[in-house]
């Protein structure tokens, strides 16, 4: 990206204050580049509860639903087979309830492709009931979630008489979508009883 060039003023004091100004968003960048992706990963995980509540009843009398990808788009790369064990544990079937927390009863669609080699695969994932699909589809939905940002009302630094406020930190880490195994269900209502 191009630089923009200063305009031309005619007063030493719009000078000093586009100076002052330029230093402030040099600071505020330098702040927002000093984050880390650890920082963003440490960053603590807003607690949420799950939004479907079923009964065991309910689960049980429930109708199976298999899911399978409702489009495939093939690979020209071979498999790497020094991954088939790895592959053969995630594609084995379990059965979760997922949720989005964003957009409410809303179906989730995601594209997967977890491992070289094999076809990427859409998903339409239905929110709300115990479903059957691949181990790599509940893991790639928990993987989605996003870092919520904040300013933080702290002097960064001072100059010239003024002191600069705001200081850019990540405040919490949202999962936008949300899986819970139906096994860990019964674990958690057998343990609290």
């Amino acid at each position: 990206m191009a630089e923009a060039k200063r305009p031309k003023l005619g007063s030493s004091l719009a000078e000093q204050e586009m100076d002052r100004a330029q230093d402030q968003l040099d600071a505020f960048e330098q702040s927002a580049k000093s984050i880390t992706l650890d920082d963003i990963r440490n960053a603590p995980l807003e607690d949420r509860e799950f939004q479907t509540r079923m009964s065991h009843q309910e689960i049980k009398n429930s109708k199976d639903i298999y899911l399978k990808p409702a489009r495939t788009i093939a690979c020209k790369e071979k498999f790497n087979e020094k991954f088939r064990d790895e592959y053969n544990y995630f594609k084995e079937y379990v059965q979760f309830i997922a949720d989005s927390n964003e957009i409410k009863g809303d179906a989730i669609e995601l594209w997967t492709r977890d491992f070289p080699g094999l076809p990427a695969e859409f998903w339409q994932i239905p929110t709300g009931r115990p479903v059957w699909a691949p181990r790599y589809v509940e893991r790639r939905i928990n993987g989605c979630k996003y870092s919520r940002w904040k300013m933080e009302d702290r002097p960064t630094e001072s100059g010239n008489g003024t002191q600069y406020y705001g200081a850019m930190k990540v405040e919490t880490t949202v999962k936008r979508l949300e899986v819970q195994s139906v096994d860990d269900r019964r674990y958690k209502y057998s343990r609290a009883a």
